[in-house]
């Protein structure tokens, strides 16, 4: 017993140490490279602001290494800009560019025209440099694909002392050899270097260079020699590129976007933990701080994983929080049954966690399979969404599984026993809700009905004939979202700042889709595709008119060609999620019927979502996507629940005298309050998000919303009864004693007490 209470108070002290050392480092972080430290989470472009844009290769015969050569003259152009920016290839024949930078110190319009401009770089000698001037054909010496880099900098004299500025130069293998040609046979003349038919330099030259390698003095300024080193290094594109997308965050939206969401991110995990105390009493306390550690870990991650921050990723964390609570719920709850029971409480505890972790993990690994189907067919910030989603998921499990438990058992070794401290289960009433299976499924056709209703009025009345309210991602175009000084009405925008765009644009005012946003000074303006240019005059005149800097002006160019593809992509997502979890679900419980159910209420609760979508003319976006895949794996959670219930009490009761629908009945009774527990938890951390969240985020959480209370009314009136209906209906028939009743079983056990006889 001493052992124990000191392995207990040992156990206390390493816990509290590791959590002071994980504090330590997300404040102030580890090593020379402040490893962990959660100031230096990379945020993505919509919390940062910055420049994206996707490129489609025009050559329809590109090679690997034309591609890569292409990737690597973007990459060389962004870094002009941003150490951290990227570029990756999407597909076969797709790249993007992503550059976070600070809109309001560089123009991102001038940043998306000189990326994607193919350039033209060319070292001429005297003689075809006179061509080039009368405007005659000539030969270039050396172009920019034999260019391997370009540096621009300041070089002492080892002698003199002086320092000048110079540029760098190193040649490929070939450019190396023709550099020496034309250096050999140009000593005492100069080498006219053109970017885009201008001269950029005409340095003279010395003597003939062999090495691969030379230096370009005399220049005036530190600025000039890194402005013609960066010239030099964009160089030509070997590929052509046409835009598909594009996108220009305002710094000051993202800085909003941040300070906000984690404001209703504390205020959320304050209310989960004032629920959890009130109901679970001391392991609920304890429960808190096992979130407080998750909350830990999870900044930690995020910073040493390098996972980009968005602000969809911002909304998955916190879901992810609320089903961190979740296994907390079913733990405890199990504890406060295991109590009812008779158990002592380290019994109880044992117990608890031991018939909870199968339902916690098939919950949590189908929710996995949701975060890894929208992190393969997602992109941007869907991709962050599902990173942070399926790290919460994880870290969740570890804080529930081994952090509660540790903690629990070492209070339970120093004495904290009292079992008013922990709760006792209340004898539950069984609730006949597989006889009401006929009243809620009609209620469920009516809803699902009155979105498919709406989807005809919608395209009754929307002038493009839609019958989805479609964002950019699905119907192309370009939308410009504007932060002005002051609040307009609809009516104001239409009648006074539409006109504006439209002149500048060269369009007609009536085609502009106008959007405000509620509670803020935003208003967004759709219109049909604008090319750099034309969102250049947009904006200078938006700037001009009404007195606005570039950080308040957000826009995005999306092509019809990939908003097409995004529409199948979305649809594609659902089905692979579906169809994986139901092979998981199959697997698990040894019988496709509790898959087929599963997956059949879930796309129940696909299609009530899809019916808020419809009827209240939301946003149908990139986030749709994910918004769809979060409420597949969020219902399936709930949906485990109860199958796993079911496939408990399988074993535990006979079935033969009680009948399937009590034992799914009893289940569904039992798991009830879990249910409404774990939804409450997690409704309170979405709900804080929708309230004190940015306007960008207010479509998405509303959604989610509507998820989260149709995965509680589908798995406790759905799911349970259609497993029972597909169970009665479908694959091998049941005998008359299988189907069950009380009579039966009396019967059969009077038979054999005569046998004995």
């Amino acid at each position: 017993m001493k052992k124990a209470k000191r392995n207990a108070v040992l156990g206390l002290l390493l816990f509290a140490l590791l959590t002071a050392g994980m504090v330590y480092t997300i404040l102030c972080g580890l090593g020379e490279t402040n490893a962990g430290r959660a100031e230096d989470i990379v945020l993505g472009l919509d919390l940062r602001g910055g420049v994206s844009v996707t490129y489609e290769i025009v050559e329809e015969d590109a090679d690997d290494a034309a591609i890569a050569a292409t990737q690597e003259k973007l990459q060389r152009r962004v870094d002009n800009y941003s150490t951290d920016g990227e570029v990756y290839r999407e597909g076969s024949n797709r790249l993007t560019v992503e550059i976070p930078v600070d809109t309001s110190k560089y123009d991102p319009n001038k940043i998306l025209d000189e990326m994607g401009r193919p350039g033209t770089l060319e070292f001429l000698d005297p003689t075809n440099y006179d061509l080039f001037a009368q405007g005659k054909e000539y030969t270039a010496a050396l172009t920019g694909s034999d260019i391997k880099e370009a540096q621009g900098g300041i070089r002492e004299d080892s002698t003199t002392g002086q320092k000048e500025n110079v540029v760098s130069l190193q040649f490929t293998d070939e450019g190396a050899k023709k550099f020496a040609d034309v250096t050999a046979a140009n000593v005492g003349n100069p080498v006219y270097i053109i970017y885009d038919g201008k001269v950029a330099s005409a340095p003279t030259v010395n003597e003939a260079i062999t090495g691969g390698s030379a230096e370009i003095n005399n220049i005036s300024t530190y600025e000039e020699a890194e402005s013609l080193a960066s010239t030099i290094k964009i160089g030509a594109l070997p590929l052509t590129l046409r835009e598909l997308r594009s996108q220009v965050v305002g710094a000051k939206l993202g800085n909003d976007a941040v300070s906000t969401s984690l404001f209703a991110g504390a205020i959320g995990l304050g209310i989960v933990f004032l629920i959890m105390i009130i109901v679970f009493r001391f392991p609920g306390f304890l429960a808190s701080i096992a979130l407080s550690v998750y909350v830990i870990l999870e900044l930690f991650f995020l910073q040493t994983l390098h996972i980009s921050l968005t602000l969809p990723g911002i909304a998955g964390i916190i879901l992810s929080i609320g089903m961190a609570v979740d296994a907390n719920v079913i733990i405890f709850t199990r504890i406060k049954e295991e109590i009812a029971d008779g158990k002592t409480v380290k019994t109880a505890i044992k117990n608890g966690f031991s018939k909870a972790f199968s339902a916690i993990f098939d919950g949590n690994i189908t929710t996995i399979i949701a975060g890894v189907v929208l992190l393969g067919m997602g992109s941007g910030a869907v991709k962050g969404f599902a990173k942070t989603l399926i790290l919460g998921i994880v870290l969740s499990m570890f804080t529930a599984l081994v952090v509660t438990r540790v903690l629990l058992n070492c209070f339970a070794n120093l004495g904290v026993t009292n079992k008013k401290l922990y709760g006792e289960a209340r004898h539950k009433k069984v609730v006949k809700f597989s006889r009401m299976f006929r009243f809620t499924g009609i209620i469920s056709l009516v809803i699902i009905a009155c979105g498919i209703g709406a989807l005809f009025v919608n395209k009754s009345i929307d002038h493009r004939g839609s019958s989805l309210n479609y964002s950019l991602e699905f119907s192309g175009g370009t939308s410009t979202t504007v932060t002005f000084d002051k609040a307009y009405t609809l009516a104001e925008a239409e009648s006074e700042i539409a006109p504006v765009i439209a002149e500048a644009a060269g369009i007609s005012a009536g085609t502009i889709q106008i959007q405000t946003v509620d509670g803020t000074n935003q208003v967004v303006f759709k219109t049909s595709e604008l090319d750099e240019a034309t969102r250049t005059k947009v904006a200078n005149a938006l700037e001009s008119k009404y007195s606005l800097t570039d950080d308040k002006i957000d826009s995005q160019n999306i092509s019809s060609t990939i908003s097409k593809e995004m529409q199948r992509d979305a649809i594609i997502a659902v089905v692979v999620a579906s169809i994986l979890m139901l092979i998981y679900i199959a697997i698990r419980f040894s019988d496709v019927r509790f898959g087929a159910a599963a997956v059949i209420a879930l796309v129940h609760d696909v299609m009530v979502v899809f019916m808020v979508y419809s009827v209240a003319y939301l946003t149908v976006g990139g986030t749709f996507i994910a918004c769809m895949l979060t409420i597949v794996g969020y219902s399936i959670n709930a949906t485990i629940i109860i199958f796993d219930r079911i496939r408990e009490n399988l074993r535990e009761m006979n079935v033969k005298q009680v009948g399937y629908e009590t034992v799914v009945d009893t289940s569904i009774s039992q798991t009830m309050t879990r249910n409404i527990y774990s939804t409450l938890t997690t409704f309170a951390t979405i709900l804080m998000l929708y309230i004190l969240g940015v306007a960008s985020l207010k479509e998405f959480t509303l959604t989610l919303i509507a998820g989260l209370l149709c995965g509680l009314y589908s798995s406790i009136f759905i799911t349970g009864p259609l497993w029972l209906f597909l169970k009665k209906h479908i694959g091998r028939k049941e005998s008359k004693d299988s189907k069950g009743s009380k009579d039966a079983g009396k019967t059969a056990n009077g038979q054999l007490a005569k046998a004995k006889k």
